[in-house]
């Protein structure tokens, strides 16, 4: 079976079979390591965050290989770098601008290494491109700027030219698409209303439809995000999993949802809320079984390291897709005449014709599965391939010894599991459909 999707100008077909990557957010917010919005938060100048950070973003530890096989490991297929964040601070060697990393201690485009590390693994290359920039002598104000509340940056703002600013948006662009090769995703962020009687900004101010016109001039298949406020190929709910397969005036779209494994985009130090690797696991089952692409985040430090808390997550999760892959690359939603258990959730490939039961919660001795009898040729656990005995259609009670004792209707498909749970984070039965 397939699903109606809304068609994507650059090419999703490797978008909705790799299903999960890694986003990675770094730049000098990291030296702060207390939130990548610290700059607006605290209302800070440029000047006086420039000063401070700046002069001191000498990542030593900084080791892309590494960075490229922990993602790999964890069974993620792409990755997308923020390339600038909303402080302006570019990790690539720009010639538009003084205000990046070979300007810096670390003295080298950082931006590079990366690329080639996950590209030399064979895994996808994204960009992220803030279309803020608080560095910029033509960003104006806004409800986003960290001097929002400043009276004279606000009556300066007003002798800002911001088409210049929107000269070197399209400059940078151009750089990022012509530089590094085929990039195969583009995340720019993001489109704002106003606020506080300040103006926000969006397609307008951006340029949006032509910028879009000259990217897709430049890489053709690039897939792109739904942030400049002019459609788009990708749409990007952030830190939420909608609840259904996102649907864009009634039609299914390609959709990714963006996740942190704590509160933070960029690295924080003193963070507590971080997510189990279980529940890691889980949220990566249910995009997948919504139709939708999971991207994890990891913030570096300032030295260029992923810190203990991200790898003991990543090998975590790398632990259970080494087994458990198959019931993620290249599936999706399970038609609706198979309906989920409860504490379940069904991923299907389309390709191989399998469902994938991912079991939440371990029942006793039996799972029923409604309206599955007479479609189901085999099943079996899928981390190490240990059949799954099932029987079909009514059983009447008390007639067989064992498993299969509790009486269900004719539609119904009854599979024996193993009283104790699998070793596993979550257990998957792999369905062979008839």
């Amino acid at each position: 079976m397939t699903y109606d999707v809304q068609p994507t100008t650059g090419d999703s077909e490797w978008f909705t079979q790799d299903r999960f990557g890694l986003f990675i957010h770094w730049g000098l917010y990291s030296l702060g390591a207390r939130h990548e919005w610290l700059q607006s938060r605290e209302k800070s100048s440029t000047e006086a965050y420039g000063a401070k950070y700046f002069k001191r973003f000498d990542p030593d530890l900084y080791d892309p290989e590494l960075w490229a096989q922990l993602a790999q490991d964890a069974g993620m297929t792409y990755f997308v770098a923020t390339t600038k964040h909303h402080e302006g601070f570019c990790l690539w060697d720009s010639e538009l601008t003084g205000f990046k990393a070979p300007n810096t201690p670390a003295g080298r485009d950082v931006l590079r290494p990366m690329v080639d590390a996950f590209r030399g693994r064979g895994m996808k290359v994204g960009f992220y491109y803030s279309l803020l920039d608080w560095n910029h002598p033509h960003y104006t104000v806004d409800p986003k700027h960290p001097l929002r509340e400043n009276a004279a940056f606000i009556e300066e703002s007003g002798r800002r030219d911001f088409s210049l600013y929107r000269d070197y948006l399209y400059g940078q662009t151009e750089e990022l698409l012509t530089r590094f090769g085929k990039i195969d995703l583009l995340f720019y962020d993001f489109s704002f209303p106003g606020e506080g009687g300040l103006a926000g900004k969006g397609k307008d101010d951006w340029g949006s439809e032509a910028l879009v016109r000259r990217i897709r001039e430049l890489q053709p298949q690039i897939l792109l995000n739904d942030r400049l406020q002019v459609g788009g190929d990708i749409t990007t709910p952030e830190q939420y999993i909608p609840k259904a397969w996102v649907n864009v005036n009634g039609r299914k779209v390609v959709w990714e949802t963006c996740h942190t494994f704590s509160g933070s985009w960029g690295y924080h130090r003193e963070e507590s809320s971080w997510k189990s690797v279980e529940m890691l696991v889980k949220m990566l089952i249910d995009v997948v079984s919504k139709g939708g692409n999971l991207l994890l985040n990891v913030g570096p430090t300032g030295r260029g390291e992923f810190d203990e808390r991200a790898v003991d997550r990543l090998k975590g999760i790398g632990t259970w897709m080494r087994r458990h892959s198959r019931a993620i690359y290249g599936c999706t939603q399970a038609p609706e005449s198979f309906p989920c258990p409860p504490d379940c959730r069904l991923t299907y490939n389309p390709q191989t014709n399998r469902m994938y039961l991912h079991v939440y919660s371990w029942p006793f001795r039996n799972i029923h599965l409604p309206g599955f009898a007479g479609k189901v040729e085999y099943a079996q656990l899928l981390h190490d391939a240990s059949e799954i005995r099932m029987k079909e259609g009514f059983v009447a009670s008390g007639i067989e010894e064992g498993a299969f004792r509790e009486g269900r209707d004719e539609t119904t498909l009854t599979l024996s599991i193993p009283v104790k749970q699998p070793d596993v984070t979550v257990p998957v039965i792999e369905l062979f459909l008839k």
